[in-house]
């Protein structure tokens, strides 16, 4: 079966299954499923625990003898694989199979992973997991949802704080929940439990927020000029090449201009359609469509042309500078009277 890791805690209370898979992208999350697994594998039995890391030629007959085996000196033993690419590869996903298919009575295996692709987690290894044990897919921590995740931590703590010290906290650190909750043990460590203020927190949390690229071209989407701003300061400040900002914002700034096309001609969800824009996105998207006709989007396009130009030392300019004006024209931000004579 698959659950959701705030679902974890109660189903290990109830019962051991003989075999668990956690993967995703988020590796504090990761991290912190598997340590309720390691902790009730221990309180099942489970005084012993073999860890193996896949890598290239890994042994996949020996570790499947290994789930066989009986511990020496336990009566159960707890076995970590740790697939880092979420790719076990052909003989690896024959391995999980023939595991899955007669699990081990006497061990608990743990599987932990990276982030996987569609592929993956419709391929008959990880159905094979689903119907053997249990299956925790960990998924990043949304914008909307940080400032309650992280309000749901200090109070675990003990810490109270209200929205706009919370709201700071979540700007200092976001991309990073290692960070928040490093961030959270200081100002317990500080000044104990109870109220946080927002003096407190200006004055304790550094900022630790982490983007990336494709960070940056959602808040740009958006329309969140004061995110994006500082999304493209963030990255500035990390070494991230320019052009690789540019890539981004290019690659969308295209996409966006074809569904403008696209949908003038046939309508706004039959573009979406057309281009399968996932049912995620897809407000995003048709704000953006709404916000610029195809005539502005072919401008930014050609905008990014110029850009390409600064960057490959063939046209002057400040390459930050004008990533900066790209983002905020993207999201419908006028700037100086040139831009705004041609978005009229």
């Amino acid at each position: 079966m698959q659950i959701k890791p705030e679902q974890l805690a109660a189903h290990l209370r109830q019962q051991m299954a003989p075999v668990y898979f956690v993967s995703g992208d988020e590796p504090l999350l990761v991290q912190e499923a598997c340590d309720q697994i390691r902790a009730a594998a221990r309180a099942a039995g489970c005084s012993e625990r073999e860890v193996y890391s896949v890598e290239p030629g890994f042994d996949w007959n020996g570790f499947l003898q290994a789930g066989d085996a009986l511990s020496l000196f336990a009566d159960r033993k707890l076995i970590e694989l740790r697939i880092a690419s979420g790719k076990p590869g052909d003989q690896g996903s024959k391995a999980i199979l023939s595991y899955c298919e007669r699990p081990s009575p006497d061990n608990v295996l743990l599987i932990e992973s990276g982030k996987l692709e569609s592929a993956a987690r419709n391929s008959k290894w990880h159905k094979a997991l689903e119907s053997a044990g249990v299956v925790v897919p960990v998924w990043p921590v949304e914008l909307s949802q940080l400032p309650g995740w992280a309000m749901r931590r200090m109070k675990d703590k003990g810490l109270q704080a209200g929205q706009d010290a919370v709201a700071l906290l979540v700007e200092r650190v976001e991309g990073n929940l290692l960070a928040c909750v490093q961030e959270i043990e200081k100002l317990l460590l500080l000044y104990g439990p109870g109220q946080i203020t927002l003096e407190q927190v200006a004055s304790s949390v550094a900022d630790s927020s982490r983007f990336d690229i494709f960070t940056l071209v959602d808040a740009a989407l958006q329309g969140d000029s004061v995110r994006a701003s500082r999304i493209i300061h963030g990255l500035r400040g990390e070494g991230v090449e320019p052009v690789l900002v540019l890539w981004a914002l290019t690659r969308e700034i295209r996409s966006m201009t074809n569904l403008a096309v696209d949908a003038k001609a046939s309508g706004v969800e039959q573009a979406l359609a057309k281009a399968r824009v996932w049912d995620k996105r897809k407000p995003l998207v048709r704000n953006g469509l709404k916000r610029h006709s195809p005539r502005q989007w072919q401008s930014l396009l050609r905008r990014c042309g110029q850009i390409d130009a600064m960057v490959k030392g063939a046209q002057r300019g400040n390459v930050w500078d004008e990533l900066l004006e790209l983002s905020l024209l993207l999201g419908g931000l006028q700037l100086h009277p040139g831009v705004v004579r041609e978005f009229t």
